[in-house]
């Protein structure tokens, strides 16, 4: 069963496989990343943030079922940045906690979707930003990595809570650990990577 995933959570580290498969399976996996995301009152979820290892997010700038575009990103791809732009971000997997950072304005994107269908497009402002902040999950990047050092320790205790609330789970789930979860990610690697 899906479910967002916290920071520290080895998961949202792990460098995520290019998606080979598309099955029942995998389609009912993405409709459930929807439903967390509208849930959670975000625009943009990668597979990282529900324990997944591949390469695929979902975004909709709407932050709304039923309304705006959703998106399926499979094996995306981000090249030709242009420009310079910063906002205050914030992530599903790290709740409650915002920070500035810097992207580039605009971006151009290739991916599948669960059709197969090619995204090809040139994207800019917000849905440029979500893609970016998605991507980055794929490759075991948070948003505080892009920040300045004086931002990221202006948040540093928020992050140690969750840090501190991660090891006292780990001590009651032996599935938390880093072994465990690297075992799990690999066999789902397996079935689709």
């Amino acid at each position: 069963m899906l479910q967002v995933i916290n920071y520290p959570h080895p998961a949202l580290r792990h460098q995520s496989k290019p998606v080979r498969r598309v099955d029942k399976t995998l389609r009912q996996m993405i409709a459930k990343m929807f439903e967390l995301m509208y849930e959670h009152r975000g625009v943009g979820l990668a597979a990282n943030q529900v324990n997944l290892p591949l390469q695929l997010f979902i975004a909709n700038i709407s932050g709304e079922r039923d309304s705006g575009e959703e998106l399926v990103m499979i094996n995306p791809v981000i090249q030709s940045p242009k420009g310079t732009s910063e906002a205050e971000e914030g992530c599903l997997s790290i709740p409650g906690v915002y920070g500035q950072v810097v992207r580039p304005e605009q971006v151009h994107v290739m991916a599948y979707d669960l059709s197969g269908n090619k995204f090809d497009r040139v994207v800019d402002g917000m849905l440029a930003r979500v893609i970016q902040h998605e991507f980055d999950h794929l490759q075991g990047v948070l948003f505080p990595d892009r920040m300045s050092e004086a931002a990221k320790r202006a948040i540093g205790d928020e992050l140690e809570a969750f840090e501190l609330e991660y090891d006292n789970l780990l001590r009651q789930d032996e599935g938390l650990s880093a072994e465990a979860v690297a075992k799990r990610l690999a066999e789902l690697e397996a079935e689709y990577c």
